[in-house]
């Protein structure tokens, strides 16, 4: 199954801040803001939710095409991708601008301060997929990118017949309620956290249950908690994995829809490539970075089974 994974490709600069945010915000005074918070340390990482996305389904043995649009200093993160299974050929390099950037400070609770720039993601409203690629792709996923290329995107695989994944996540708080119902609008699937539906629930007006009713398969992730899949008046409750340290949390959510994705593309239970994204997301947390996990197949394998049966269906990574 071709599949094309479209959104940010971004450089990750990521602080740890040594204490609590919420003891520097003075509730009579957020108008007037004015913090600096000095951080133990910074390192800086590959980054970007469609390379994070396409980075660990390659872990899982798929081959995904990543688009996105990136700039002049591109080299060395398509060098990264394309050594760990990433096919590149439809991101598209302008050489006026730079790659995206990301800039997140974490303190002790885990909560997370953040900034985006956009850099070349700001002019990937400019291409269509078949600005990138001759064939139609089986399956697209369009996940957080420039406002504008979302809407796009979609209403190109809408008009093409392309089936679609639906994935707004952090361009929750810029999309309007209208583009993000125009964005949900015959997508297969739509993957959110528990605060994003909820704002999605306030710009658009819908309740969860419409939803539901919008979306052939909704699923909302919910941390530690694990995540729901709402479907045909069901709900189907997907644990999360066990894990001793949390070292980053930036880019759990990615790897969860990688897992997920690739349980779809071989055709799995949607249970069951739920299950598989939660043990992405539980690898991606035990390391600083979006794409610093590593694991075989086998070792995914056999560190799944030690918690769930998958009845022998996971033996699909291997072909």
């Amino acid at each position: 199954m071709e599949t094309v994974i479209t959104g940010s490709i971004a450089y990750d600069y990521l602080m740890r801040f040594p204490g609590h945010f919420k003891e520097h915000f003075i509730a009579d005074a957020l108008e007037n803001i004015s913090l600096s918070f000095l951080v133990d340390d910074m390192t800086k990482h590959w980054g970007g939710v469609a390379a994070n996305i396409a980075f660990t389904m390659a872990k899982l043995g798929t081959n995904p095409k990543l688009m996105g649009t990136v700039g002049r200093d591109f080299g060395d993160y398509r060098d990264w991708l394309e050594s760990h299974g990433v096919d590149c050929s439809t991101v598209i390099q302008i050489d006026e601008v730079f790659t995206a950037s990301f800039f997140a400070n974490t303190d002790n609770d885990n909560n997370q301060l953040a900034f985006f720039y956009g850099g070349a993601m700001n002019l990937a409203r400019n291409y269509k997929l078949s600005d990138a690629m001759n064939t139609t792709p089986d399956m697209v996923v369009v996940s957080p990118n420039d406002p504008v290329a979302m809407v796009n995107l979609t209403q190109e695989c809408r008009d093409r017949g392309i089936r679609f994944i639906y994935d707004p996540s952090q361009q929750v708080p810029r999309l309007s309620g209208e583009e993000l119902k125009r964005g949900m609008e015959g997508a297969y699937l739509m993957v959110v956290n528990t605060y994003e539906a909820s704002v999605i629930s306030e710009k658009t007006g819908l309740s969860l249950d419409d939803l539901r009713k919008e979306i052939e398969f909704l699923i909302i992730t919910e941390g530690e908690k694990g995540s729901k899949i709402y479907t045909n008046g069901d709900i189907l409750e997907i644990p999360a994995f066990s894990i001793g340290e949390i070292k980053d949390p930036t880019g759990a959510g990615d790897a969860y829809r990688a897992g997920l994705l690739s349980g779809i593309i071989r055709e799995l239970p949607l249970d069951l490539s739920a299950q598989m994204g939660a043990l992405c997301a539980t690898y991606a947390l035990e390391f600083v970075g979006t794409q610093n996990h590593d694991f075989r197949i086998e070792d995914f394998i056999r560190r799944f089974r030690q918690h769930l049966d998958d009845n022998g269906q996971l033996d699909a990574l291997y072909e």
